[in-house]
């Protein structure tokens, strides 16, 4: 069950209870872009104040920005209540639905050198009201400042954040009357060029409290934060599309495990069945022609400023094939210089669904 904290947006918000699995993504590194008239991206010309500002610390050369700012935004519900605590364990100075206009002042008055604060997380969303509609001018702001930051946004399913509002019986920013599903559906579409311009989305739908923490951690932790998280994904197909993915590859084609009785129990974790998928010709092709794509992909979305990768690999029931597939490609990119997020999201729920039958 998922408590929302009152008084926050909550949802892994401040929830006391945990369990649940993975999800999340996406691009821009350094000060979005500014939005055409319809909320798309303007391009590279109009990040280029953010982006050089933050030239330093992608390129791994000592003059870092003076500024590391990160916006959190998205769904009430969504955990933005536990992402700034996490943010805030990590050493961040955090403001909690600060409204936009206060945005680039508050950011000037951080960027000082007199000021002892150099790493910063806001919040802002619709709790703000109308100063909410000031969120786009606000960071256009931040980038003609050539301020350094980054969107976070989390989002989950409606029917996620729908039981977490009917479990902690607190009312909707955009639901004042009741109409729950109402709200969200207008929240989000209120949302949407934020979202638009997030650098990272986070999909909490299936994340426990802790998962959550867990991935901001390993998205925001360092000062060292390299220009992009690699993070794969092994799922079964029976189990639906992890949310968040931007590649997806079906290995589904490779023989089975399942169907040799002494490896069925078993996961791709296992030496026995990584030996197993591996020794057949189409199976060590496959791998050989996912690095060489990879090879080729990762550099040019790097260059685009993207800071995490969701690449998913999936079979059937996601416990045999594509985690074999998954650890092989993990290995591979960390031999490459790159920061790796490994996630087998349905191993344990298909070994548990065998064992029931």
């Amino acid at each position: 069950m998922f408590t929302i904290d009152a008084g926050t947006d909550g949802g892994p918000g401040d929830p006391r209870e945990e369990g649940g699995a993975p999800v999340e993504s996406q691009p821009p590194r350094h000060g979005g872009a500014s939005p055409r008239a319809d909320g798309t991206p303007a391009g590279a010309e109009a990040r280029r104040a953010g982006e050089e500002a933050a030239a330093g610390q992608r390129n791994g050369v000592a003059d870092r920005p003076d500024l590391e700012l990160v916006v959190v935004t998205g769904l009430a519900g969504a955990g933005k209540t536990q992402a700034i605590h996490a943010l805030e364990d990590l050493g961040f100075f955090c403001v909690d639905n600060l409204p936009p206009a206060l945005l680039a002042p508050f950011a000037d008055l951080c960027r000082q050198s007199e000021s002892p604060v150099r790493r910063v997380a806001v919040v802002m969303d619709v709790r703000g009201g109308d100063w909410f509609d000031q969120a786009v001018e606000a960071l256009q702001e931040l980038d003609r400042a050539g301020v350094y930051y980054r969107i976070v946004f989390l989002e989950a399913s409606d029917e996620t954040l729908v039981k977490r509002f009917k479990e902690t019986r607190r009312r909707h920013p955009l639901a004042p009357q009741g109409r729950l599903l109402e709200g969200i559906r207008a929240e989000r579409q209120r949302l949407g060029v934020l979202r638009g311009r997030a650098h990272v989305i986070v999909d909490t739908s299936e994340l426990s409290p802790r998962q959550l923490r867990q991935r901001i951690t390993d998205l925001l932790g360092g000062p060292e934060t390299p220009s992009l998280i690699a993070h794969l994904v092994s799922f079964g197909f029976r189990y639906g599309l992890p949310a968040d993915a931007d590649l997806v590859f079906d290995v589904r084609f490779l023989p089975n495990p399942h169907y040799v009785p002494e490896l069925q129990p078993l996961t791709g974790l296992d030496d026995r069945v990584r030996e197993y998928v591996l020794r057949w010709p189409t199976a060590r092709r496959l791998l050989q022609e996912l690095e060489e794509l990879l090879d080729f992909l990762l550099p040019q979305y790097v260059n685009e400023g993207k800071t995490q990768l969701t690449v998913a690999i999936g079979c059937t029931g996601g416990q045999h094939r594509s985690v074999v597939i998954t650890e092989a490609l993990a290995a591979h990119l960390r031999g490459q210089g790159y920061q790796v997020l490994v996630e087998h999201r349905d191993v344990e729920r298909s070994r548990a669904e065998r064992a029931r039958h």
